[in-house]
């Protein structure tokens, strides 16, 4: 039991870092660049960012500790391969978007990021139909992301 709840622990402290990893270029900007653009008219707040990826990052946890569990079945390497790819996907935008300041190609890439989220998805269910369902919140997130992302290059 114990050593289920360290690795359900450890799985989420890791999707929580990653979030981390992306608040290194998306802090910095968000008093300064990201205040001067104009932004979409269902943009959220500021703060309400942070709790919601939080909450995010914890779910994602969840979900691929679901699916590293069963590590030994087939399917999961290619599971856990597409949720490692979409946490690179994740700080990459963070990167592309916040740290360049190049909207334009965090556009581009947030497409392939969905994309990545999705089939993440398609390959949890495969293993763990709770792993997959914990991932929805986070694909709908980042689907409002792709009109806040895409607002920001149409408006600016």
């Amino acid at each position: 039991m114990k050593n289920k709840i360290f690795g359900g622990l450890l799985a989420v402290a890791i999707c929580e870092l990653v979030g981390v990893a992306g608040a290194v270029f998306t802090t910095p900007a968000i008093a300064t660049w990201y205040a001067g653009l104009i932004k979409a008219p269902l943009n959220p707040p500021n703060w309400i960012f942070g709790p919601v990826w939080a909450t995010l990052f914890a779910l994602m946890g969840v979900a691929g500790y679901l699916v590293w569990r069963r590590r030994k079945e087939k399917t999961v390497a290619w599971a856990l391969a597409f949720f490692a790819l979409q946490l690179v996907l994740n700080v990459l935008w963070s990167y592309l978007f916040f740290g360049l300041h190049a909207p334009a190609f965090a556009a581009i890439e947030i497409v392939a990021f969905w994309f990545s989220i999705l089939w993440t998805a398609v390959e949890f269910a495969k293993v763990s139909r709770p792993a997959a369902a914990l991932m929805v919140p986070y694909l709908l997130w980042v689907s409002f992301a792709v009109y806040l992302n895409y607002a920001v290059v149409v408006l600016n």
